[in-house]
């Protein structure tokens, strides 16, 4: 089994900065990548294992918000997990609704709920 791909879609470079390490932590020898626009988030999808997607969309993206992006993405059939950061319950409730996994909000980025979904995603646990 080769390394788990995990992409970071719409996150600013602070964010990007500290999900990566949280990630790569989380799964050591994983590759993390970023997409920062709808063309590379949607291609991110068709080659990666888990697609961690910010709710409020930093990049180049044409739908209004993560949760948004989630419901197009799985209405192109994706064969991605997608999860959503977010730290607002109702837009959690709305990404899972729309197919997402369950996800995590920033604030909760090192707890070991966190890692648990992350390595559950990816069928680690």
């Amino acid at each position: 089994m080769g390394a788990k791909r995990i992409v970071l879609v719409g996150h600013c470079g602070p964010d990007s900065f500290a999900l990566r390490s949280a990630m790569q932590s989380f799964v050591p020898g994983a590759v993390v990548e970023s997409a920062d626009d709808d063309d590379a988030a949607y291609k991110a999808s068709l080659a990666s294992d888990l697609l961690v997607i910010n709710r409020l969309l930093d990049g180049d993206f044409s739908a209004a918000s993560g949760v948004e992006l989630i419901r197009e993405l799985g209405l192109r059939g994706v064969a991605s997990r997608l999860m959503l950061v977010s730290n607002h319950r109702d837009a959690q409730e709305s990404a899972e609704n729309a197919g997402a996994v369950p996800g995590f909000g920033k604030r909760d980025l090192y707890a070991e709920s966190t890692r648990k979904r992350v390595r559950d995603a990816l069928g680690l646990e």
